[in-house]
């Protein structure tokens, strides 16, 4: 059984990865991942069956050995994992609730190495792993701080594991995409409290050009995926530009 498996998959990029990997016919099956098993379930109906829905906050210790003990079960020939599950929440250091700032270090930095390694013994060689990190990995961002972070740690790993992985014959792509206007991320950093939150994203990206230029970037194996205009320039600003001068830019565009 050929089967991709997706975190985040009850809205936005995990979502669409999972619809669009399904349509291309590479796996016969979608392990969709998340918390919401309403919106996991219905999105089983519009695949015709072919999506199984796995309940999880991956943000708990015990999900992990439920998963491990579904593939045991199930020994499927996994050929993607795509690793979206994510948060942020913006907002000083001294603004955001603590068990925000753990949350995000869970979800979006741990929650994804344990559902990496529990995968790894079920892929083979040509299999494929997105994991989804951000724009926000290339600097530090001052009112973003551990999220960006989160997702420097998440790009760092990437890479390592690409190389780690190479004799398997396993692709290893890290997404970083800029804004992404049509999913909740948008709704839920706006959420933060205090009046340093960022409440302004200009130029955001779309779901299904995020996701088709990130399943292109996998295909021909690039090991960081910059999907979109905004994304490619920030990705080579930061390569040229110190990083003080990027962060003090930064800071002053977080005020329009």
């Amino acid at each position: 059984m050929r089967m991709c498996i997706v975190t985040g998959a009850s809205s936005g990029l995990g979502m669409e990865f999972a619809k669009r990997i399904l349509a291309g016919g590479e796996v016969d099956t979608v392990l969709a991942i998340a918390r919401r098993r309403r919106r996991l379930d219905e999105l089983s109906k519009l695949s015709g069956g072919r999506v199984t829905a796995l309940p999880l906050d991956l943000t708990e210790r015990e999900s992990a050995e439920k998963l491990k003990k579904f593939l045991a079960e199930n020994k499927p020939d996994v050929r993607f994992l795509v690793n979206a599950a994510g948060f942020g929440k913006t907002g000083r250091y001294d603004e955001i609730l603590r068990q925000d700032t753990d949350g995000m270090i869970d979800l979006n930095c741990k929650a994804l190495v344990d559902v990496t390694l529990t995968v790894l013994p079920y892929m083979h060689k040509g299999a494929r792993i997105i994991e989804v990190s951000s724009v926000a990995a290339f600097q530090p961002l001052p009112s973003f701080n551990v999220y960006a972070a989160s997702k420097a740690f998440v790009l760092s790993y990437s890479r390592s594991l690409r190389w780690e992985l190479f004799g398997r014959g396993i692709h290893v792509t890290a997404v970083c995409p800029y804004w992404v206007r049509d999913t909740e991320f948008i709704g839920t950093a706006k959420k933060s409290a205090g009046k340093n939150a960022v409440r302004h994203f200009p130029l955001a990206s779309r779901t299904k050009i995020v996701v088709s230029l990130s399943l292109f970037a996998s295909k021909i194996n690039l090991p960081v995926a910059t999907p979109g205009i905004i994304s490619f320039i920030v990705r080579l600003v930061t390569k040229v530009i110190p990083r003080e001068i990027i962060t003090a830019v930064w800071q002053l565009l977080r005020k329009i």
